[in-house]
């Protein structure tokens, strides 16, 4: 069904448009990524759907009684509401529904009159089904599983909702918008100020919904996993591709290169054309030249095409250092009570990329500094490989000199062999050009300072990358080619970050912290960390499996912990066997078959998911808001089933005789 169409939308400030002619639908059911470069007009965009702002041209038109919600930045709440009572303000139609319900319920019970008691019971019946219908009688219970999926604690419900932090009251306005189900949801960046937990739950949460919606995000892995179609706004317009993120970024590059080969052959044939009218403009062949310049001027031109695309960035060559970078053993920290880590042990070797995850003040940073020598360990050892040059990028970029133009804050000292030449090839390689050089690093945007920070850590020789955070002032595409100059670069790279999509395109291996703050608490209080840490062989998509597939098996009611160090990495911090005496072989937890026969169905499985993957590129799927659910339930089965396989295969691996 079409919810909400854009015709011919223009919308500018001064003589340059930020967009021109925009037209696009969205249809129930269609969960749309919208992205874009940094100042290519998303937000403008979204304030005119809402109704904020007003189009210099065009037309925005709600169809069928859509209703349309926009997630707020800024929270304004009345004075002595509490958090739940905010919370299920979301219902208010509802709740006048119910107070009428209720007048009319009681009408009904002392009506006398025959004419009169038959109206209103004829009222009774339609509030009736109208509230059964929303679920009405069951408000409670949706506003504390939205909130509780958000992250707030139940001892929380009774406190004034202006008591809170600006995070939290950013997250009470998406549990108010998520609560109203508007058949139009404008979503401008949910995933902020959420921890990985509670991105997990919004994203199951979202992609479970019937309702359209278009979301602003520069978390990738968030828009793959909750999204079906892409706008991307470049150039002024907007081009729509069906599928995740993931295929929107294959499906672009596609189209450009395509649109490349055609712009080239045209202009290839024009310039046939040319120099042959140019030869032949006189004598016996004037005719056919002339008619070949009719021809021309009938051709439409096609314009070389152009897609968004990050600064290039490149790392120089770096010397050689030792096979292993770091060797950790049993390594433990601890501040009195809290435990950051306890009895970490793991080995990172030359050219791999260590990625480091967690919740905040669980200790990533500390890690960091007990490799690099600035703290030491309560116990246990870190040896440091042979010629290994660390350069840290911490979050604040404190390596710079805010004081400084670009060029002097990353030049060298006491190096002979730079020249201004040289410097301006090496920021250039880090999309740093022309006047911005000169320009003092206080002045930069925050991604310019990021950049200028990596060519900081270049020109310095080290081999080893230590990036705390990387991505955080980064958009979509200077990531990307962040992430491609990590792959290409010849040393060792440590990498923490919150960010799972980077994660999952650069770690071979990660340590993830386990230890999380309780749910709703803004800032880490004293002793919520476990200790407990996971060394994955890996990338975020193999964690992930191993977090659904123990997930899965708690439900079932077996405890499990990861099987072996090369396919689920190793837990420190857990309690160790004691002595040398083997562990129990664990008993079976599905019927016995054959490993061939399951790695059979394993490969079934993953065609399945990849057929349906495909099916969701078609744009004739999202015409049916039916076939668009019905298509996803079958994907998200289909996945649950892949990782039952995996469990009953790791099971049939281990105990199979």
């Amino acid at each position: 069904m079409l919810l909400l169409s854009c015709t011919n939308v223009s919308r500018g400030y001064g003589a340059t448009p930020l967009f021109d002619g925009v037209e696009f639908e969205i249809h129930a059911g269609e969960r749309v990524g919208f992205v874009g470069p940094n100042g290519a007009g998303k937000t403008t965009l979204l304030r005119i759907l809402a109704g904020l702002d007003e189009p210099d041209s065009g037309k925005v038109t709600l169809h069928a009684g859509a209703r349309l919600g926009l997630l707020q930045q800024v929270a304004e709440f009345p004075t002595g509401r509490t958090l739940f009572e905010e919370a299920k303000s979301a219902f208010d139609e509802l709740l006048a529904m119910q107070r009428e319900f209720e007048r009319v319920a009681e009408e009904l019970a002392t009506s006398t009159d025959a004419v009169k008691h038959r109206q209103l019971s004829e009222k009774f019946d339609r509030l009736t089904e109208v509230l059964r219908h929303h679920d009405a009688f069951e408000l409670d219970h949706k506003v504390e599983g939205v909130l509780a999926g958000l992250g707030f604690r139940a001892a929380d419900f009774g406190r004034d909702a202006n008591t809170f932090s600006g995070g939290q009251q950013r997250r009470l306005l998406l549990a108010k918008l998520l609560l109203s189900a508007p058949d139009v949801m404008l979503l401008d960046e949910p995933s902020n100020h959420l921890d990985i937990g509670t991105t997990r739950w919004l994203e199951n949460y979202l992609a479970q919904q019937p309702e359209g919606m278009l979301v602003v995000s520069h978390d990738r892995y968030f828009l793959d996993k909750v999204t079906n179609k892409t706008f991307e706004l470049h150039a002024r317009k907007i081009t729509s591709f069906p599928g995740s993120f993931k295929q929107y970024v294959r499906l672009r590059d596609e189209k450009y290169e395509r649109e490349l080969k055609e712009f080239e052959a045209q202009r290839e044939y024009i310039e046939k054309q040319e120099e042959y009218i140019r030869r032949a403009h006189y004598g016996q062949l004037a005719k056919q030249a002339q008619s070949r310049v009719k021809v021309l001027d009938k051709i439409e031109r096609l314009e070389k095409p152009t897609k968004v695309s990050g600064p290039d960035i490149a790392f120089s060559e770096v010397a050689r250092s030792g096979d292993i970078v770091f060797h950790a053993e049993d390594l433990t920290k601890r501040y009195g009570d809290k435990v950051l880590f306890d009895k970490l042990s793991f080995d990172l070797p030359r050219g791999k990329r260590l990625g480091i995850m967690g919740a905040n003040g669980c200790g990533k940073t500390t890690l960091l500094k007990i490799l690099l020598g600035e703290e030491e360990p309560t116990s246990g050892e870190v040896h440091r490989g042979h010629l290994v040059f660390p350069g840290y990028l911490d979050q604040h970029l404190a390596i710079l000199d805010p004081e400084k133009s670009v060029m002097r804050a990353v030049w060298p000292d006491d190096d002979p062999q730079q020249t201004e030449q040289k410097m301006r090839d090496l920021l250039g390689s880090f999309g740093l050009q022309g006047e911005i050089v000169e320009h003092p690093i206080k002045s930069l945007s925050g991604g310019e300072r990021s950049r200028a920070a990596l060519a900081k850590l270049t020109v310095n020789g080290a081999n080893l990358l230590i990036l705390d955070e990387p991505t955080n002032h980064l958009d979509i595409w200077a990531c990307d080619s962040l992430e491609q100059a990590l792959k290409a670069f010849e040393g060792t790279c440590i990498v923490v970050s919150h960010d799972r999509y980077f994660l999952n395109r650069v770690a071979d291996l990660m340590i993830v912290f386990k230890g999380e703050p309780p749910a709703g608490s803004p800032v880490p209080p004293p002793g919520f960390a476990d200790g407990t840490t996971e060394v994955v062989y890996g990338n975020y998509d193999t964690y992930e499996l191993l977090r659904q597939a123990r997930e899965q098996a708690d439900k079932a009611g077996g405890k499990r912990e990861p099987t072996g160090e090369a396919t689920s990495g190793r837990r420190s911090g857990a309690a160790e066997a004691s002595g040398d005496a083997k562990p129990a072989k664990r008993k079976r937890k599905f019927p016995y078959r054959k490993v061939p026969d399951l790695e059979a169905d394993i490969a079934a499985t993953e065609q399945k998911i990849a057929d349906l993957e495909t099916a969701l590129q078609s744009p004739d799927v999202y015409r049916d808001a039916t076939r668009v659910r019905d298509t996803m339930t079958e994907l998200e089965k289909a996945k649950d089933a892949l990782a039952q396989l995996y469990q009953h295969w790791e099971e049939a691996v281990e105990l199979n005789g």
